[in-house]
């Protein structure tokens, strides 16, 4: 199988240090992560943490530690893990009531205009706190991680990497990501088979959560073709948040609406062409040469989907899903995986059994996955209080060749053909 043009496929440039123009995400003292644009000569607000000048960022790696100080910024050292002792105290008898704490909220807000650090007002409330020598070590920690994230003025810049960015959209709008968890996201990838130099067919309306990790597996070095229902690109806020070069970005990845990607439809574009036969102005030939520019990539854009072969197909879509793998499994090449996600089970089920009646389909499977969070400590290892339920269910089948004739005509240029071609005439 004959791969995309290598000359014309560019590998993502991804800068990794925070650039004008870049949607950065800011991890607050409370654990709450913020999505803000970075924009030159502008002032960003965290709300009440603060705000700083946005010209401090830029240039600057990810992943480092701020603290706010009069819209000026200062980097912090890392923190480090540190080893808490183990000692017999126990908070079995602690009554924490409204008098253990005698520091009013007037004079904290007093201690905060006077310009006094976080540092000082926590440790002022911890020595007029009355019951915290009482505590266990990790109860100590726990209070001071808490005054932190009420008064500290730090804050964190996150990396964009696929994991940090799904866990960021799951927390703020999991039904925009249609309740894609990490681990439901890279289960796709892997039964999928994403790797290098593949080309990918994709049907996103998770804002564009499956591209962006697609892209981001296979680091440029692919083809993607993404079918939409909209008539221009889509928006994909998901990918966004990559922070792609745009210029890179084109050269991998493409998109095709519906209508343009059936074989029978005839694509109707503005005229190229003036009517009176001149162009009259700069202007108006500009706008013809983007025109011609935009007809051509759809036109080489069905091309390249009309030849097939490609190496997997993904859905994530409300729309009916086996008229959906029906429409594109044609261009998919010969163990091709096709890998379908919904946010419940009947519509998989349904489509499992529908599966199972066609030859070309391989073993469909329906899977869930499960996630839980634990808190590893000596002796207080447990499952977290608050954790999420389904992430959604995947199905997955192997697209094979039922045709006789096909098989044999593909054999001498793969030897995988007789053996794919055995378990479709048994399936």
């Amino acid at each position: 199988m004959d791969s995309f043009d290598e000359a014309s496929a560019g590998y993502l440039h991804r800068s990794s240090s925070i650039q004008h123009g870049h949607t950065v995400l800011f991890k607050l003292p409370n654990g709450e992560v913020r999505g803000i644009k970075v924009e030159k000569d502008s002032t960003l607000s965290l709300g009440r943490v603060g705000s700083f000048f946005a010209d401090e960022l830029i240039g600057q790696p990810y992943g480092l530690p701020y603290e706010i100080h009069d819209k000026r910024l200062r980097r912090l050292p890392p923190r480090t893990m540190q080893e808490i002792e183990e000692t017999d105290a126990t908070n079995e008898l602690i009554n924490d009531g409204d008098l253990v704490q005698p520091l009013t909220v007037a004079e904290i807000e007093s201690l905060k205009k006077s310009g006094v650090h976080a540092s000082d007002i926590i440790q002022a409330q911890i020595e007029q706190h009355t019951n915290y020598t009482l505590k266990t070590e990790y109860s100590k920690e726990k209070y001071k991680q808490r005054k932190e994230a009420k008064y500290s003025k730090c804050f964190e810049t996150i990396e964009p990497t696929v994991y940090s960015i799904c866990d960021y959209w799951f927390k703020k709008d999991h039904h925009r990501i249609r309740d894609i968890r990490v681990d439901t996201l890279s289960q796709m990838l892997n039964l999928a088979n994403v790797r290098p130099g593949g080309r990918y067919i994709i049907v996103d309306e998770a804002s564009g959560l499956i591209v962006a990790a697609v892209l981001d597996r296979l680091g440029g070095e692919c083809r993607i073709i993404s079918i939409n229902d909209s008539d221009s690109p889509p928006a994909y806020p998901v990918l966004n948040l990559m922070n792609y070069d745009r210029k890179s970005l084109a050269s991998v990845l493409a998109t095709l609406n519906w209508a343009t990607a059936q074989e029978d439809h005839t694509p109707v574009f503005p005229p190229l062409d003036p009517t009176s036969g001149r162009i009259h102005s700069e202007r108006q030939r500009v706008r013809l040469d983007k025109r011609k520019a935009a007809s051509d990539v759809v036109m080489n854009t069905r091309t390249e989907l009309f030849a097939g072969e490609f190496d997997g197909l993904l859905v994530a879509s409300e729309y009916d899903a086996f008229q959906i793998v029906e429409a594109l499994s044609p261009f998919l090449a010969g163990s091709a995986s096709i890998v379908v996600q919904n946010q419940f089970l009947q519509p998989l089920a349904g489509l499992q059994a529908q599966m199972r009646q066609i030859p070309t389909y391989l073993a469909p499977s329906v899977t869930e996955g499960w996630l839980r969070r634990y808190q590893v400590l000596p002796g207080r290892t447990h499952p977290t209080m608050n954790t999420t339920g389904s992430a959604g269910f995947l199905l997955h089948v192997i697209k094979v060749y039922a045709d006789i004739s096909h098989s044999e005509e593909m054999r001498l240029t793969s030897p995988y053909i007789p053996i794919i071609h055995q378990f479709s005439y048994y399936a």
